[in-house]
């Protein structure tokens, strides 16, 4: 047996997570926004599995949920597994599977990159803050905070842009009560998972909620048409990509057991 005949059937044995998304880096490739390297991009993925055992596991038992999951991430041009577009690993009845989630860090940075806001600030507000917005009264909300003092729970979540127009306006305001993020969290897909954002970092799904709500009033963008003291870029086309089917991957085997706890998966809050 030659050394290229080994070679080949190393790498057809070879059908872990990691090896799956090296071998569809074409397709992400092209769907990634033209400011972004692929060889980069490519690494943050691939080392998101690395790290956590039961996103590998998820990933193993249904490569295709892993597929559109990073698909999504490459389209809008963020960091898979990362504040930016988090990797959730969570069971179905189908069994384990892998579910994308555009975190607050994302929902801000596709805001700049439209180039249209100076600034975002996206904030919780807690039981013992001060706070105050009367829309017609005022043009931002009036947030005062006493660091030294016990803030309490959290209760509201606003975000507001600064647009970059000539009469400096201000966009809409998001506000969200604590009702309003239950009724969001009772929606959303896979929050009831161990491993979801909302059960090991609620305060950043808080904020995303209230950044997601901002951007149907603010411009975003996959692909920064913007550049500091520069004319606008062009965005090129979108490029249509097939996703491959589970057969066109590796046969999935459902499983219900995790192989670790979600602690490797739980990034520190910021």
């Amino acid at each position: 047996m030659t050394t290229q005949t080994v070679t080949s059937a190393v790498a057809q044995q070879d059908s872990s997570p990691a090896a799956l998304v090296r071998k569809y880096r074409t397709d992400f490739a092209t769907v990634l926004p033209s400011h972004i390297k692929p060889e980069t991009w490519l690494r943050i993925a691939t080392g998101a599995l690395r790290r956590s055992s039961q996103l590998a596991h998820a990933a193993e038992k249904n490569p295709t949920s892993l597929l559109v999951a990073l698909l999504d991430a490459a389209r809008k041009g963020l960091e898979p597994g990362t504040e930016q577009y988090y990797l959730v690993p969570r069971k179905t009845k189908r069994g384990p599977e892998v579910l994308g989630i555009t975190g607050y860090q994302g929902e801000v940075e596709l805001m700049y990159r439209a180039g249209a806001v100076s600034s975002v600030k996206v904030e919780g507000v807690r039981e013992h803050d001060t706070f105050a917005y009367n829309p017609g009264e005022h043009d931002r909300p009036v947030h005062e905070i006493n660091w030294r003092a016990n803030r309490g729970d959290l209760v509201l979540a606003y975000a507001y842009a600064y647009a970059k127009m000539r009469d400096g306006a201000t966009s809409n305001v998001s506000v969200l009560s604590a009702d309003d993020i239950a009724v969001i969290l009772s929606k959303a897909e896979g929050a009831d998972s161990p491993f979801s954002p909302w059960q090991w970092n609620p305060k950043a799904m808080w904020l995303k909620s209230a950044a997601h709500q901002l951007a149907k009033w603010v411009p975003t963008s996959a692909e920064r048409v913007w550049q500091p003291d520069g004319p606008p870029l062009e965005a090129p086309p979108a490029t249509p990509v097939t996703l491959p089917t589970v057969e066109d991957v590796v046969d999935a085997e459902v499983v219900e057991d995790w192989p670790t706890t979600p602690a490797d998966t739980a990034d520190s809050e910021q």
